[in-house]
């Protein structure tokens, strides 16, 4: 088996906050707790939702909270030609194809049915365009997709009747995020994928497209969310307040709580706080 690689993998659409700091501090733990190493990737794929400098002000949080990748961090919009590439493959082996719908059209097809965010695909242009321009580059999907989760267990879904055929590369020419991250995966040798359980219904379109390019698939762990008062999950859409920095051992002690590793409240730096939690992660994936 390979050695252990994990990864944390924000998208700098503004500063970290309580819970995403869980799901940060979740991967470090993961990693330190098996011998492994701990990457940090800017998943800016998406642009024109990133403030300038926000993946400074990030990895800032991070070194602050003494979270320090043991490799150099990497940044999506850096890694198109590995997307194109990856594309192009899907697209010669059959796996992927050009689009012309725009949203307008798949609503119209298939009415206001929403899932993960996008319309179900009704699969109107897999045979061919009639000659319209493609807009878009979708995957052929087939069936379901079963998987093992480490925290929640068996998991399926049913991809070509709950997502359909799905977007690789967008109408506006940006990266879809679900090629990104299979493709930086795969080309970063991660073998655990550890995050918050809102991505968990990422995973089955992942591990199609590991399949379409013939990857290997990691680990996955899906970890609990933080909730704000409201009951909903604590996000940056949701106006979640970012890191306050003035104590970051009182910060990696809240997160610590959350994933059910109370510290013994003795440690004086936040490196000596992390040392201690890190045996004391694995018991905690049983829960």
């Amino acid at each position: 088996m390979a050695r252990y690689r994990g990864r944390f993998a924000p998208s700098p659409t503004g500063p970290l906050h309580a819970g995403s700091l869980v799901a940060a501090l979740a991967s470090w733990l993961d990693a330190r707790a098996n011998g492994g190493q701990w990457l940090v990737r800017i998943e800016d794929v998406d642009g024109p939702r990133c403030p300038p400098g926000m993946d400074e002000v990030i990895l800032g949080q991070l070194a602050a909270l003494g979270l320090v990748p043991d490799e150099p961090p990497v940044w999506q919009s850096r890694r198109g030609d590995l997307y194109q590439a990856a594309l192009d493959r899907l697209i010669a082996s059959g796996h992927a194809y050009g689009c012309a719908c725009t949203r307008a059209e798949i609503a119209a097809a298939m009415g206001p049915r929403a899932k993960h965010g996008e319309l179900v695909y009704p699969g109107t242009c897999r045979h061919g365009t009639n000659g319209r321009p493609v807009r878009a580059w979708r995957l052929r999907v087939e069936g379901r997709v079963d998987w093992q989760d480490r925290r929640l267990g068996t998991q399926s879904q049913d991809l070509a009747k709950e997502v359909g055929d799905f977007v690789l590369k967008r109408a506006d020419g940006l990266w879809a995020y679900q090629l990104a991250v299979v493709v930086d995966d795969a080309e970063q040798g991660i073998t655990d994928v550890v995050r918050g359980e809102d991505l968990a219904d990422n995973t089955p379109r992942q591990i199609a497209l590991q399949r379409a390019l013939g990857l290997l698939t990691p680990r996955y762990l899906h970890t609990p969310l933080v909730l704000a008062a409201d009951g909903h999950k604590l996000s940056k859409q949701n106006g979640a307040a970012a890191i306050d920095l003035s104590d970051p051992i009182a910060r990696v002690r809240d997160a610590a709580t959350e994933l059910g590793i109370p510290a013994n409240g003795n440690s004086t730096a936040v490196g000596d706080l992390l040392a201690e939690l890190a045996p004391r992660w694995k018991p905690a994936l049983t829960s």
